[in-house]
């Protein structure tokens, strides 16, 4: 797995082989069982991870304790609640797994430290934050004030892989809507035409 991890730095093209090499040491792999949190709301967020293999979901309880699902993260992504890693403040949403997951993982002081020791981290980061903004600008242009069906439409199209691997009650908390009206876009969209 610390291949996936290695190639990952390497294919950025930001850091030298000596860079990944170091950077590598400060990454503590972990292992999450499907339903294991990898941050829990109102914790402080004290780390940043990569995901070798698996799935996470990043979600805040509402004030009727439901889920509100806010994205997914796969293989060959960081995850973290980057506003308040950054700032070193509790979370405001938690982060768990979907999928039964590896996460090689840093804490802010050797975070800290690595930035200070290769500079060219801030590179690859800079490259994470932007990939944050636009899957979060790709989330609002897509997802707010549509009909379930044109969601579910968009889904299809531009991210497959949250149908074939996220469950139909999550994705209905990331699209905003019932599973009930979720079901019924499925059945819109795949209903054979009958004559």
């Amino acid at each position: 797995m610390a291949d996936v991890f290695e190639n990952y730095l390497s294919s950025t093209g930001v850091l030298l082989a000596e860079e990944i090499n170091i950077s590598a040491q400060f990454f503590k792999s972990i292992h999450l069982k499907k339903g294991d949190f990898f941050i829990r709301e109102d914790e402080s967020c004290r780390h940043i991870g990569f995901i070798a293999s698996g799935a996470v979901k990043a979600y805040a309880i509402d004030k009727e304790a439901k889920e509100n699902i806010t994205c997914f993260k796969f293989e060959k992504e960081f995850v973290t609640s980057f506003p308040e890693f950054v700032a070193q403040k509790k979370s405001r949403r938690s982060i768990r797994a979907i999928e039964d997951s590896v996460i090689y993982r840093i804490n802010y002081p050797d975070y800290q430290y690595l930035l200070s020791q290769v500079t060219a981290w801030n590179g690859v980061i800079k490259s994470v934050m932007e990939q944050e903004y636009n899957q979060k600008e790709h989330y609002l242009l897509n997802y707010n004030n549509r009909s379930a069906v044109d969601k579910y439409l968009h889904v299809l199209s531009s991210e497959p892989i949250l149908i074939q691997r996220v469950s139909t009650q999550d994705l209905a908390s990331y699209l905003g809507i019932t599973q009930r009206s979720l079901t019924r876009a499925k059945g819109q969209i795949h209903r054979p035409n009958l004559l």
